[in-house]
């Protein structure tokens, strides 16, 4: 039984959903070359507007935020033109659509924004190579400056300016899954000295400045966050991460946001630090809206809510090999399997 992926859930008295399906955030690498949203893109996501809320795919906010090819942005205004396009189409659908901001910092690439710098919390690198083009290889980043982190903190407000103006109902900060704000919360990327680390509270700020500035700009009605208290992707866990997260998720509480939302691939993985899942651990120290991800059937996400576990529900690869994917869940009919086959075209 899965009735109760279909309730109304209310974010807050701002913006209501119609069910607790979200469409999670899904990089497709599909934009144009200067980086706007295609027709093909416009197509796509009205098609999955039943969902209760779409978080777009990640978007970045300025150039050197860019660590993937066509990853569409927020910062020019044919890109907003080009957003605009989307959520008009998923509102005249009768849905709902948040923007995921971004800056993927020391796993963004020079090719992508004319051989520029590379910027991180430190100068630590990862090894490997950009996925889609492999013939690029990371490099290692620049250490910000503190001027270079007020001037990402007004670019973050600025992009969430952008993503009201292009017709979103509100955004979701990307500060998981091993990018810049993720980078600056665990100890394997951070190593500053300064007010934006070496303590749990130095280095929460750089995400509390970026989520503050937004509220100021947009509203805490229509700003959430994406967090990864377990490194798994592009980042080493270090039991000391711990502390960082037992400080910012009861700061993240008082500020009232949308959602706070679980960036994880398996939410099956355990963390010996978090003493078991991430959602688990988030919600032991998190009461305010949670959304939980990661690889969940239908049945086990209606359990897990149930469970109160998390309030809502993020699909990922089932939306993209199921465009009906909420209305074939209502009405208990067989998903089409995901096959990576599919990345090849939007549908």
């Amino acid at each position: 039984m899965t009735d109760n992926l279909f309730q109304p859930f209310s974010l807050n008295g701002t913006i209501h959903l119609d069910n607790r399906i979200l469409m999670a955030p899904l990089t497709r690498c599909m934009s144009d070359a200067n980086l706007v949203p295609t027709q093909d893109m416009v197509d796509y996501y009205a098609r999955r507007a039943d969902a209760g809320l779409i978080i777009s795919e990640a978007t970045i906010i300025r150039p050197d935020g860019q660590g993937y090819p066509n990853t569409p942005g927020l910062f020019t205004p044919e890109q907003i033109t080009g957003w605009r396009k989307v959520t008009d189409a998923v509102h005249a659908n009768g849905g709902k659509i948040f923007a995921q901001l971004w800056h993927t910092g020391r796993v963004a690439h020079p090719h992508f924004f004319n051989d520029g710098t590379v910027l991180a919390p430190s100068a630590i690198g990862i090894e490997g190579n950009v996925p889609r083009m492999r013939e690029l290889t990371y490099v290692t980043p620049k250490a910000v400056t503190q001027d270079n982190i007020q001037q990402l903190v007004r670019d973050y407000s600025q992009a969430a300016a952008n993503a009201i103006d292009a017709g979103f109902d509100g955004i979701e900060i990307h500060g998981a899954n091993g990018y810049l704000i993720d980078q600056f919360l665990h100890h394997a990327s951070n190593q500053r000295l300064d007010k934006y680390g070496g303590t749990p509270e130095k280095m929460s700020r750089f995400a509390l400045e970026v989520v503050d500035a937004i509220i100021a700009r947009i509203g805490h009605d229509r700003t959430a966050l994406r967090l990864s208290p377990g490194a798994y992707f592009n980042m080493t866990g270090d039991k000391q991460d711990r502390d960082v997260f037992d400080y910012l998720l009861p700061q993240l509480e008082q500020r009232d946001l949308a959602y706070l939302h679980i960036g994880i691939f398996d939410d099956g993985m355990e963390f010996d630090y978090l003493e078991g899942r991430a959602s688990d651990y988030v919600r032991r120290h998190y009461k305010n809206t949670l959304v939980g991800v990661g690889s969940y059937t239908p049945n086990m996400a209606s359990t897990a809510i149930g469970d109160d576990r998390f309030d809502l529900i993020a699909i990922g690869r089932p939306f993209i090999a199921n465009p009906d994917y909420v209305e074939k869940v209502r009405q208990d009919q067989p998903l089409t399997p995901y096959s990576d086959d599919m990345l090849s075209t939007l549908f």
